[in-house]
């Protein structure tokens, strides 16, 4: 084999291993705003259901102290939400090219949030424990209806931790490649996180289209 072949050779694979690297950074990008997209429509869910709870609250249709509590913890979540408002704002223009590119997404929700959310989710739990209360309420039609906006925003906010938990997994698991750790094609993005909080469902407020617990 000539020189000049070899040099062909050295630049054919020099080309191939170019390209090669190319696509797993493109691909590793690609992930990476599947995160922060499914982190947003985390957050916008988490906004509705802590605006329906402040409308659950603010009904009268509970207790006062119950009303309270709830008013306080869901109040907890969107004031810790300076952040979040602005994520929601900003969804509709995230895979534009001029868009910007929170990477701070990647790195998972920030404690206090995350201990906001669980919070609110315990308090509406002690609230709506009662299978026979949550018949009740749905026996008035506005009661009804704010049982149905904050079921229909809290099972949309599971299925959107759950989607994003996921798209997390994969970027992670590419991320852990040697070759992808070896020429740093990750950057300077942070390596992304779950989001951990607990949103366990009342038994008794019944999922979206299903009856309540003690209903026929």
């Amino acid at each position: 084999m000539t020189w000049s072949e070899i040099a062909i050779l050295v630049v054919a694979v020099a080309v191939l291993v170019g390209w090669l690297l190319w696509v797993a950074a493109s691909r590793l990008d690609r992930l990476h705003r599947k995160v922060m997209a499914s982190r947003l429509a985390l957050d916008a869910q988490l906004v509705r259901r802590a605006s329906a709870a402040v409308d659950l609250a603010a009904s009268a249709e509970l207790d006062p102290v119950t009303s309270v509590l709830l008013a306080e913890a869901a109040h907890a979540v969107l004031d810790d939400d300076a952040d979040a408002r602005r994520l929601v704002e900003s969804v509709p223009g995230l895979g534009t090219q001029d868009a910007p590119r929170p990477r701070r997404l990647l790195g998972g929700m920030a404690p206090s949030r995350a201990l906001a959310e669980s919070d609110l989710s315990a308090t509406l739990r002690s609230a709506l424990e009662d299978a026979e209360d949550v018949a009740e309420l749905r026996d008035d039609p506005a009661g009804d209806e704010l049982l149905r906006n904050l079921s229909a925003a809290w099972y949309r906010a599971q299925l959107a931790r759950r989607f994003h938990n996921e798209a997390v997994a994969q970027a992670q698991r590419v991320r852990g490649k040697w070759w992808v750790r070896l020429f740093r094609l990750a950057g300077h993005a942070p390596m992304p996180a779950t989001v951990e909080l607990d949103d366990a469902w009342p038994p008794g407020l019944g999922r979206p289209l299903e009856p309540a617990a003690g209903t026929s």
